[in-house]
């Protein structure tokens, strides 16, 4: 059989390509270019054009960039006021960044299990978590399903504790009426090249606390505030500023990305459809409160047993074969990564007893060995009859397996 006629029999044939852009993006960055105002601050003001458009689309009083979506959360950990010791509660299912930055603030992360039905993570766990130690949570919106946010915040409010969203996956989500990030003391979002809304690198935080904002915009800027000399710095802060160049990128493509977040959760909510009757792929839990699903991942769990005990690996693999943009995912929860079951890290303030091999949350170990299933996000912005290709790559893939 010639490569021709073994591509033809795919199921899904069409290339899904990102990032997405036009001549108006060019110009932009070329316009930034010409004009010879590269760095920031400088007197272009894109990246303060860019901080209140994004702050406007989400609906928040503030908006500080910076270097990138882990610097983000970093710095409103810090803003916020923990202290060496103290413990920060995450999902383990996420990427390292949500936990590592805890440790680089000299605090504890604590892996808190995920609910089986969204792979968010569960506040009934978040609760039972909880010491005198806790001082925040950061809830992640993984893939752009919002997470338990009245749950979470009523917690957080019984406890004195600081809620930051992981909001990475999740620019244009909405919550009950709210754009995800604006609902804790702050979100954090990423523009890394993968992100619904990207610069290549970049990362941004949204508050409506004043106080949280200028501190953060501090500690991104070296230290400097508002009325102070160039030479004079108050906090322990760095240059973690975005260019002018990404600022005028994010700035052309933010006006893509209510567009194609609807079009992101009209597929996603269609392919539910699709697949809620077949045998063994369950697509993951839709709440009524999760008004808009930013659908950065499309994801389902898998039932190896109606598939002939095929291990998740090998299916995803039939998958890619049928031209799906498939991943198996995370191999294991975070906890399990080396960094954190060696603890090779440089944390003085991390207590001796803290033994990341001890943890086990079931829930986020079943998804990353056996259940979760993703379907990348430039796929999401497909057409309907894409979605109804994916559905047929799946059931044929089951029908071939049952043979």
């Amino acid at each position: 059989m010639n490569a021709t006629s073994k591509e033809s029999q795919k199921m899904v044939t069409k290339t899904f390509a990102w990032p997405v852009f036009d001549e108006s993006d060019v110009n932009a960055v070329t316009d930034v270019a010409r004009s010879g105002a590269w760095g920031n601050p400088d007197c272009s003001g894109l990246v303060e054009k860019f901080e209140k458009e994004f702050a406007a689309f989400c609906g928040s009083k503030y908006a500080v960039t910076c270097a990138n979506g882990s610097v983000s959360l970093r710095l409103a950990l810090i803003a916020a006021g923990v202290r060496p010791g103290d413990e920060v509660i995450v999902p383990p299912y996420t990427f390292i960044a949500t936990a590592s930055v805890v440790i680089e603030c000299n605090c504890v992360p604590v892996f808190v299990d995920i609910d089986p039905n969204t792979y968010n993570i569960d506040p009934d766990r978040i609760a039972e978590a909880i010491t005198p130690r806790t001082k925040a949570i950061i809830p992640v919106h993984f893939a752009g399903l919002s997470c338990d946010m009245d749950r979470i915040m009523a917690i957080a409010e019984k406890h004195n504790l600081t809620v930051i969203e992981d909001a990475a996956h999740a620019h244009g989500g909405i919550y009950k009426g709210k754009r995800l990030g604006t609902i804790g003391h702050a979100g954090s979002f990423s523009f890394q090249s993968s992100k619904n809304l990207n610069s290549g690198e970049g990362g941004i935080v949204v508050t409506n606390d004043e106080k949280l904002y200028d501190r953060i915009n501090s500690l991104r800027n070296v230290g400097r505030v508002k009325g102070g000399m160039w030479y004079e710095h108050h906090f322990l802060g760095c240059n973690y500023r975005i260019t002018q160049f990404q600022a005028a990128l994010l700035s052309s493509q933010l006006k893509r990305l209510e567009a194609q977040t609807t079009t992101r959760d009209g597929n996603g909510r269609y392919l539910n459809q699709l697949l809620q009757d077949v045998k063994g792929v369950t697509p993951l839990l839709l709440p009524d409160d999760a008004d808009v699903h930013t659908f950065h991942l499309y994801m389902f769990r898998y039932d190896e047993s109606h598939f002939k005990g095929m291990p998740k690996r090998d299916f995803v693999a039939r998958l890619i074969e049928e031209g799906v943009p498939a991943s198996a995912g995370y191999p294991y929860p975070l906890y399990k990564q080396t960094v954190f079951q060696e603890k090779n890290f440089m944390c003085y303030a991390i207590p001796e007893d803290v033994d990341y091999t001890k943890v086990f949350c079931p829930v986020a170990e079943r998804a990353c060995a056996t259940e979760a299933v993703w379907i990348l996000q430039h796929a999401m912005l497909g057409t309907r009859e894409d979605m109804e290709a994916f559905a047929r790559a799946i059931g044929k893939v089951q029908r071939e397996v049952l043979q």
